[in-house]
């Protein structure tokens, strides 16, 4: 087995998952926050946590999708070929 094979097979099998794990815990992060502010609407303490809670859902995102750039870097850098999967 060749390394690139095996690094294909770990970005496969354990990065792929975890990328998107990330990507829908952090969507579900944000329309949590977004129906927590609709149901809050009135009450201001609840607000600002619900902008907050909107916030880092946005972040988090923001942060899944640089975490997806960044491995594609590296994956066309390296010339690593994943069999399948998250990275076309």
């Amino acid at each position: 087995m060749t390394i690139n094979a095996l690094l294909g097979k770990i970005a496969t099998l354990i990065i792929n998952p975890l990328i998107i794990l990330g990507f829908t815990v952090a969507t579900i992060f944000l329309f949590y926050g977004i129906a927590e502010m609709i149901w809050k609407a009135d009450d201001s303490g609840g607000l600002e946590k619900s902008k907050d809670n909107v916030k880092y859902g946005v972040i988090g995102i923001f942060v899944m999708f640089s975490v997806y750039g960044i491995l594609r870097v590296i994956i066309d850098t390296f010339g690593i070929t994943p069999p399948s999967g998250l990275f076309p």
